[in-house]
């Protein structure tokens, strides 16, 4: 076995001591995974900055590798492993996502967590609409009802009956304003920064705090749905699978279909946040996206315009802190500028839904 990998390692596309394909391999053995058989055809889809995801076959099938960055996060380690479970826990389900293979928990084996997880056949709507999607205005309009039945059916399923009753903490709903309100307000204390300059950034979090649902039902939630992060089948524009579980949690549902409404593409002129501005002319709008959620819920939908604000609220304000960073010279200007444009035009969406 360690022939053939050494025959293949100048086409391993990651250095070892990131994914060590002699040492995958020998992991892959003992939990049974295509024994003995070399690595081959691999190929680097994701890496550097970002968590590494690598493709390769074994025997008579492909898997991917997800790891870490290399300079890891405090938190790295720990996200790959909530990752694998809820993953894993979502097997059967009606949630459209990657086959959790096998994880390893351990950091001793690759200096990280890792898990492996089945290909997807699909594409990024943001990359580009392959044919017959990009021809076919009806394709176009399931990929929103597709994405809208997917959070429906996430927020369906029964978390504790999928062993996840220890997954998060209690009060996440109360948690949401002082955390986004506390880190917008945490960028004072980087050195240069100019100030936040987003419209209504006090009022809006007053209105959040003073509107919020007093009532909620818990529920897994992806943490991070929006367009960019699915995968569509190129032969009919259905759901191949939601990726990029790094946030996912136990929470309130609503907040997924709060931040698919908040960052739904729209034409320009109506988007001024600009982010994911794709308008193919099929696209379902926000209101379809809606009340196909609501054919697949019981949950209580009249608070909607709050998750949709809190959505907008949340995102503009992680995004400003591209802007403190970029004051800072720690982030590239343009891509400082950018941001803020963005988080402007998410507060200004935010600040129209509450009536500022």
């Amino acid at each position: 076995m360690s022939e053939n990998l050494e025959s293949k390692e100048s086409a391993w596309p990651v250095e070892p001591h990131l994914i060590d394909p002699v040492k995958l391999a020998g992991w892959m053995d003992e939990r049974n995974l295509a024994v003995g058989e070399p690595l081959a055809n691999a190929q680097l889809l994701v890496g550097g900055t970002q968590n590494f995801l690598v493709r390769f076959e074994r025997g008579d099938r492909s898997f991917v590798l997800r790891r870490p960055p290399e300079h890891k996060r405090k938190n790295s380690d720990e996200t790959m492993r909530r990752e694998s479970r809820v993953l894993a826990a979502l097997a059967g389900s009606g949630v459209p996502h990657p086959e959790f293979i096998a994880g390893e928990a351990d950091t001793k084996l690759m200096g990280c967590t890792f898990f492996l997880m089945g290909e997807i056949e699909g594409f990024l709507a943001p990359d580009g609409l392959p044919e017959p999607v990009a021809s076919d205005e009806a394709m176009q309009h399931r990929m929103g009802l597709a994405m809208a039945e997917a959070i429906a059916a996430l927020g369906a399923v029964d978390h504790e009956a999928v062993g996840l009753a220890d997954f998060g903490k209690p009060g996440y709903l109360e948690r949401q304003v002082p955390r986004w309100r506390g880190q917008l307000e945490s960028y004072a204390s980087i050195e240069g920064y100019r100030g936040v300059d987003l419209p209504h950034a006090e009022a809006l979090g007053d209105w959040l705090e003073a509107n919020r649902p007093a009532e909620w039902q818990p529920g897994i939630i992806h943490g991070d749905f929006h367009i960019a992060n699915v995968l569509f089948n190129p032969a009919s524009g259905d759901l191949a699978a939601v990726v990029d579980w790094e946030l996912t949690t136990i929470g309130d549902p609503l907040i997924d279909l709060g931040q698919l409404l908040a960052l739904w593409p729209m034409k320009e002129s109506e988007n001024p946040a600009n982010l994911h501005a794709i308008s193919p002319p099929g696209l379902a709008s926000a209101d379809e996206l809606l009340a196909r959620y609501g054919e697949n819920t019981t949950r209580d939908l009249s608070n909607i315009d709050w998750y949709t604000a809190l959505a907008a609220y949340r995102l503009g304000s992680i995004l400003e802190g591209s802007n403190a960073r970029a004051d800072a010279g720690l982030a590239p200007r343009d891509i400082g500028d950018q941001l803020h444009e963005s988080a402007v035009g998410l507060f200004q969406r935010a600040a129209g839904i509450a009536g500022l």
